[in-house]
């Protein structure tokens, strides 16, 4: 599923096309994907112009300038294609449920081949208490992740550190990748217990999350199966990997001799290194 940073470049991708554009036309080709689709999908964003998009842990938010906001989430599969108006329009694809067109003739296109994907309707002013937004903790990117949040969040917690940085009301966005690399960067065993975590490694570990999520957007992300960016190319973080995918094959941190591991926590693989990792 598309994390943090691939939900990033999807947005800015997106944004040069979107903002400050009005929506020419809206098409919507099934009722629903994961859930239904709205039923004005097409009657609120046809004509609608849009204002800004932003971004709320994985959520992709389309403001526009009515008031409405449409929340997008790509899920396991969902990717985003845009066309320009100076290129051959293509024949709608299969998987091909969801169409924009700006008033300049780009073409922007849902594709969704197991349909995990979605999109809902909010407000402006609704937006905070949506129950897809509401309870989501700081972004890890903003002011309030810091070294206070994640030591209070986790001094009572006792799950292991790796699943406990998923939990989106801790922070939001983290997903498996990028917890497995920031916590080989940080020296920490994902099996520790969270409220075992001391002050000095929590202050270690904010800034190698915010170190790690900056460096996969500027590389567009990772490219695990079915993830490309809005321009169609590939994202290059996975060719980074300390940690993640790398079962069996040697540490890479100087002077470790040791073979990264892969175990299951909470149904998801997690990689990491026996000896750097304590």
């Amino acid at each position: 599923m598309p994390e943090l940073p691939e939900v990033e470049t999807v947005r800015r991708g997106l944004a040069p096309l979107l903002e400050g554009m009005k929506i020419k036309e809206a098409r919507a080709y099934v009722p629903k994907l994961r859930v239904d689709l709205p039923a004005d999908f097409e009657a609120r964003l046809s004509g609608n112009q849009v204002v800004r998009l932003s971004r709320r842990s994985k959520y992709i938010l389309i403001e526009c300038a009515d008031g409405l906001v449409a929340i997008l989430h790509l899920g396991m599969s969902g990717r985003i294609n845009i066309y320009a108006a100076t290129v051959p329009q293509p024949e709608r694809a299969k998987h091909d449920h969801v169409t924009l067109v700006t008033e300049k003739d780009d073409l922007v296109v849902f594709n969704d081949a197991r349909r995990f994907g979605l999109i809902v309707f909010s407000t402006i002013q609704d937006i905070g208490n949506h129950p897809l937004i509401r309870d989501i903790g700081p972004e890890p990117l903003g002011n309030e992740f810091n070294v206070d949040h994640l030591a209070h969040g986790l001094k009572s917690r006792k799950s292991p550190i790796k699943t406990t940085l998923l939990d989106q009301k801790l922070v939001a966005g983290l997903g498996n990748i990028y917890v497995c690399e920031a916590l080989w960067r940080a020296g920490i065993h994902p099996t520790r217990l969270a409220n075992s975590i001391t002050m000095a490694e929590v202050e270690k570990l904010v800034p190698i999350i915010r170190d790690v999520l900056t460096e996969a957007i500027a590389a567009g992300g990772s490219t695990l199966k079915d993830y490309a960016q809005v321009s169609g190319e590939l994202g290059y973080f996975q060719h980074r990997f300390k940690a993640y995918g790398r079962e069996g094959e040697p540490c890479t941190s100087e002077g470790c001799a040791s073979i990264i591991e892969r175990i299951v926590q909470s149904n998801r693989s997690t990689f990491y290194c026996p000896s750097c990792q304590q």
